[in-house]
């Protein structure tokens, strides 16, 4: 097994755990969900979303934003989720294209597909269909979809380039992504290397200009970043602070950490980091 290899084992399989995890203790990119849907409706989720779903679907929400609410997708159409995971963003999805339009998500963990098929399931959908596989070699079709989107995955993966090389290949022509995605300048090398923070939609992360580059790299056209929003120390700190008892735990995706570490961690890093929604279309 190669390195990319190891490293979406270790990515899956904290996921898996965290799906599988108490409500109370969902991980989520950045930290874990201290009460249901609390981070959903950070992630930018709005209460009426939130309502129209599956009871449990805010709690297996591990986003950092809301594709779907900022892309301009209308029915009929053809929506790809990269790393659907527990699949809210595929309902919320499946709602805009209506019973005309089509949804795929493509996750490589088994407990999310299954969370994700219960939930689509529970929802009464019938335009939803979700495939197991790894988003640098996504099991779709080339130019077989109008919209690619994904919440905070494409940070995770160990060979972007080949993500932006998948999305420019299964885009139709004249077709759009937007995700929303964590972006990062100057992360120091302990953090870097740590594999928690990596599961956690850190470590892995690059720049915006990286990312954008890469897009252009890929074919992909009007490659801009259309929003941000920047993690500051206030917003880190007391995100720390509501997570004590999982923090001390250390119960769901990493190793045990106290507060005082936590929030030292978490103060070396503030003004670094930031969720981003990035938008390119493939030439018409």
């Amino acid at each position: 097994m190669n390195k990319a290899d190891n490293v979406r084992k270790d990515v899956s399989e904290a996921y898996a755990r965290a799906v599988n995890a108490p409500a109370a203790k969902e991980c989520c990119c950045g930290g874990e969900v201290a009460t249901k849907g609390a981070v959903a409706r950070v992630a930018g989720y709005t209460t009426e979303e939130m309502n129209s779903l599956p009871a449990e679907a805010a709690v297996n929400a591990f986003g950092c934003g809301n594709p779907v609410a900022f892309s301009q997708v209308k029915p009929g159409e053809v929506v790809l989720d990269l790393g659907s995971g527990a699949g809210i963003d595929l309902l919320l999805a499946a709602k805009k294209v209506g019973p005309e339009g089509r949804v795929i998500g493509v996750d490589m963990t088994d407990d999310m597909i299954a969370r994700a098929r219960e939930k689509t399931r529970e929802a009464g959908l019938d335009n939803v269909e979700v495939r197991k596989g790894i988003i640098e070699s996504l099991p779709v079709e080339d130019a077989s979809v109008d919209w690619v989107i994904s919440n905070c995955v494409i940070n995770l993966s160990p060979e972007k380039e080949k993500v932006f090389a998948e999305i420019a290949r299964v885009l139709k022509p004249g077709g759009r992504m937007l995700v929303s995605d964590i972006v990062v300048k100057d992360l120091p090398d302990w953090v870097r290397q740590d594999p928690t923070l990596y599961s956690s939609c850190v470590a892995g992360a690059i720049s915006e200009e990286e990312y954008l580059e890469g897009l252009r790299q890929a074919g992909l056209q009007d490659a801009e970043v259309r929003s941000r929003l920047v993690y500051e120390t206030s917003q880190l700190m007391a995100f720390a602070d509501s997570e004590v008892e999982l923090l001390e735990s250390g119960s769901c995706c990493g190793t045990p950490v106290d507060k005082n570490t936590a929030k030292r961690m978490l103060e070396g890093i503030q003004g670094n980091i930031w969720s981003a929604n990035i938008f390119a279309r493939k030439p018409a």
